[in-house]
């Protein structure tokens, strides 16, 4: 299996495994499945309600934008999967956003949270209005950045998972991953992009 296959791969499945997983408060009820967030749910169910329902499915929409066999030979299928996308994104980040404003977690990871919040809808939407211009290239570019904020809801679990097993304090552990969970995955895009670019050695 090549490198590039089990990429795409692994982030089909970990975007289904995480979406689904972010959706068992569905089953089992705030309460029971998310305890540490039950002050926002209360608090301020709308904006709660509207990140946590709504996340999920931009995660286990993202993947399907770049299944290129689909875009070719059912565009507006494409299309129509990516309005719910930015729909979902708008909503989700809108409510992160202000869950941010609001947390309990302190001033530090409000501030991620509430960052990443206001560039994965800017991003999202300048993708949108790129394609909406017909400019399909760079619409491709800025989703990718778009795919790569969204993915920070794996980056997140993955993060606090690997810190819940070496055992570090919470509060510290989720601070730093506020900012770790996306900076690092808009960074390694912002990389890619310029490093695919770049014309193969002995090209023009």
């Amino acid at each position: 299996m090549s490198s590039s296959v089990l990429s795409r791969s692994l982030l089909w499945i970990l975007s289904l495994l995480v979406a689904l997983a972010s959706w068992r408060f569905i089953a089992f009820g705030v309460e029971a499945s998310m305890n540490f967030m039950l002050y926002h749910a209360q608090q301020r169910p709308l904006f709660f309600f509207a990140h946590v329902g709504f996340a999920p499915l931009a995660l286990l929409l993202m993947p399907v934008q770049f299944w290129t066999d689909l875009r070719r030979r059912r565009p507006a299928v494409h299309r129509w999967i990516g309005r719910v996308y930015a729909v979902s994104v708008l909503l989700s980040g809108i409510g992160g956003m202000l869950l941010a404003s609001q947390t309990e977690a302190g001033t530090v990871a409000g501030l991620g949270f509430g960052l990443l919040g206001v560039v994965w809808v800017s991003v999202t939407a300048r993708a949108v209005w790129l394609a909406r211009e017909k400019r399909i290239a760079e619409h491709r570019v800025w989703m990718i950045r778009s795919a790569a904020l969204t993915f920070a809801a794996v980056t997140l679990r993955i993060y606090l998972a690997v810190s819940q097993i070496l055992g570090w304090p919470f509060d510290l552990s989720y601070t730093v991953i506020s900012w770790a969970c996306w900076v690092p995955n808009a960074l390694v895009v912002e990389y890619w992009l310029l490093r695919s670019k770049k014309p193969a050695k002995g090209g023009l």
